[in-house]
């Protein structure tokens, strides 16, 4: 049994979970703060993928990213860059899918805290990278875990957009629920079942620390 399918998608994921991180709290910071026409069109927008199926959302990522695609075109003759049947096309699906997830937690994350200390930081001649870093990030944080676990966890997990986009090429494309899939297809039900059960053992443990965690934060802060 290879463990590549493993590999492939812990590196996918975790390379789609620091780029959502960071991508989703600057988005929902200057969102959360900033009122602007058009702003509920670009929030529709970016949630779209959350209640769109998966093959839809892959279609739209093939369409784009395929070497005659806006994009994909783009990528190729410029930087030599092909997306559709690489590992590449899991990691974009994986980003698209996930971001939605990451998006609402950090706004939720940016609204929880009372602003003012914000305002206090700022009218002291504090600067506003600074008070983001040392204010907002921390009061933050708690909400930007659980974005952050919720995108490692939808990430390891995506199939729909990912076999429209990459396919199942072995060795190339097999992230873990390509290969349960075409396991089941095959009818190789064990080797499903050994990574259907690997999956389910990252995703709630992922689940069970982010609850864990939140219960004891909460409890210092109550006795703080």
């Amino acid at each position: 049994m290879s463990f590549e399918p493993l590999f492939l998608s812990l590196r996918v994921s975790a390379i789609a979970t620091v780029f959502v991180f960071f991508l989703g709290m600057f988005t929902a910071r200057l969102f959360s703060k900033r009122d602007f026409y058009g702003k509920a069109f670009l929030e529709s927008f970016i949630l779209l993928p959350i209640v769109l199926p998966p093959t839809v959302v892959g279609f739209i990522l093939l369409y784009l990213f395929n070497r005659n695609g806006l994009i994909g075109n783009l990528l190729s003759n410029w930087f030599g860059i092909e997306v559709v049947f690489h590992w590449m096309g899991a990691l974009i699906a994986a980003i698209v899918v996930a971001f939605p997830l990451m998006y609402q937690s950090a706004c939720a994350a940016f609204t929880s805290y009372d602003q003012k200390l914000e305002s206090v930081a700022l009218t002291m001649g504090v600067s506003r990278s600074k008070t983001f870093w040392t204010i907002s990030f921390p009061l933050a944080w708690p909400g930007l875990l659980a974005g952050l676990v919720l995108t490692f966890a939808r990430s390891i997990g995506e199939f729909g957009a990912t076999l429209m986009l990459a396919g199942y090429i072995p060795g190339r494309t097999d992230t873990v629920p390509m290969t349960i899939y075409f396991a089941v297809q095959s009818g190789n039900n064990r080797l499903a079942a050994f990574w259907a059960i690997v999956l389910i053992i990252l995703g709630y443990s992922a689940v069970l620390w982010l609850n864990h965690w939140s219960k004891k934060s909460m409890t210092k802060y109550k006795r703080k």
